[in-house]
């Protein structure tokens, strides 16, 4: 049976083919990474289809706009109206959906003045980093630094640095980058946050220099759930190594062991604290926890 493939696009508030959804050559988001997006994942559960954690995406997207001093005209009830219109009509059982607002044709570095577009895709996507531990090499690149980027925005531009990471990884023979920030602290990966587990206790680095990941709010969560002690702290490389166990989190990469980390091996990843955050984390976006049916929004 050949896999479901997505047909349609939101764009400006219109449902259109999605091999019609293109942009002009000039348009000032592509020249200069002037967009701002949002990853949600919308899982098969035993209601339906339904969309994981979808006002807490919409409410970053929109402040995202606003770092951007963008003039968005959509409300937040009329965007979350039009992602479940996208995934309703494209049929999907499940994957990932791409919110995003750019500036459109216009040169020069300032974008006032430009044309504002919002669009809306929908697509199947498995596990973005599949479902065994990876190896993770420590990046030449460091995060962003804070005082040049509003951290707490998904701006497309700023993933030009996790782009860097990636390639270098991958170039050395890695499944993924893990970015320190200016002061050589933890930070996180090219496109998850990162925990550390040492002695049956949860650490995080703290929010600053990482984007305050959704997915890593819903673990913390999680984790107080099953009792386990959850702290953000300043981490070093060293405290990684010395640890029990480690994954990276995200709506991508939901949770993934990490099996290596440079040189040094998690030989019986994934951990037992891990596996049971797993566990739960997946049991929850399937719809089969009833006390966290309302972070789903189900497509009818």
């Amino acid at each position: 049976m050949s896999k479901p493939k997505p047909r349609f696009a939101w764009v400006d508030g219109n449902m259109i083919p999605l091999k019609d959804a293109t942009i002009p050559l000039l348009t000032h988001s592509l020249h200069y990474g002037s967009a701002v997006f949002e990853g949600i994942r919308f899982y098969n559960t035993p209601n339906g289809p339904a969309i994981f954690r979808l006002s807490e995406h919409v409410d970053r997207l929109l402040l995202s706009a606003r770092v951007l001093s963008m003039p968005v005209k959509y409300s937040k009830t009329a965007l979350i109206h039009a992602i479940v219109a996208t995934v309703k009509k494209n049929k999907l059982p499940a994957g990932y959906i791409r919110p995003i607002i750019y500036f459109g044709e216009k040169m020069g570095l300032n974008p006032t003045g430009a044309p504002l577009h919002t669009a809306i895709a929908a697509w199947p996507w498995g596990s973005y980093l599949g479902d065994k531990p990876v190896s993770v090499k420590t990046s030449s690149y460091i995060r962003i630094h804070p005082d040049s980027v509003e951290t707490k925005a998904k701006v497309s531009g700023y993933y030009v640095n996790s782009i860097y990471a990636t390639l270098e990884a991958h170039k050395h023979g890695f499944h993924e980058a893990l970015l320190l920030d200016h002061n050589r602290n933890v930070a996180e990966g090219p496109g998850e946050n990162i925990f550390m587990v040492k002695r049956g206790k949860l650490y995080t680095p703290p929010l600053g220099t990482i984007l305050p990941g959704i997915t890593r709010s819903t673990i913390m969560t999680l984790a107080r759930e099953l009792k386990i002690p959850v702290t953000e702290k300043i981490l070093k490389l060293r405290d990684l190594k010395s640890a029990d166990e480690l994954f990276f989190c995200g709506t991508a990469a939901e949770v993934t062991s990490i099996g290596k980390l440079d040189a040094k091996k998690f030989t019986k990843a994934p951990g037992p604290l891990t596996s049971r955050i797993r566990s739960l984390y997946l049991n929850v976006v399937h719809g089969k926890i009833p006390r966290h049916t309302n972070w789903l929004m189900v497509v009818r």
